[in-house]
């Protein structure tokens, strides 16, 4: 991984932080629906298990997994292309990993950018 990145002012820690992201959203095969739960090296807090069925949940599991998984294999495991796209412009992540996924997936760039951390 030989990609240059320059901090900016205001630019947090997250910026620095290498995230993953896939070849292609069709890797992207987690399921819809039902409860799920995220092991700790993806999610640190007591509570790790997301209902899908809950729209609350589901955003706040694609949030941690796009934040926080090391793998494609995470990735694949967790999000699911159709909800990514659903939940794309309603996502608050740290502005390189935006970047990172627009720049891979132009498609995602024009569902917007979410609440992006400024």
């Amino acid at each position: 991984m030989n990609e240059e990145r320059r901090t900016q002012p205001g630019d947090l820690h997250e910026s620095r932080i290498p995230y993953v992201v896939p070849d292609s959203l069709d890797q992207l095969t987690g399921p819809l629906t039902g409860i799920v739960q995220v092991g700790i090296p993806i999610d640190w807090s007591p509570q790790r298990v997301y209902d899908l069925n809950n729209p609350d949940d589901r955003i706040a599991l694609y949030t941690t997994v796009l934040s926080e998984a090391s793998t494609v294999e995470d990735l694949s495991r967790f999000l699911n292309k159709d909800g990514l796209l659903a939940l794309w412009p309603h996502l608050r992540l740290p502005r390189y990993c935006v970047r990172r996924w627009h720049a891979k997936f132009p498609e995602l760039a024009e569902l917007g950018a979410g609440g992006i951390w400024q």
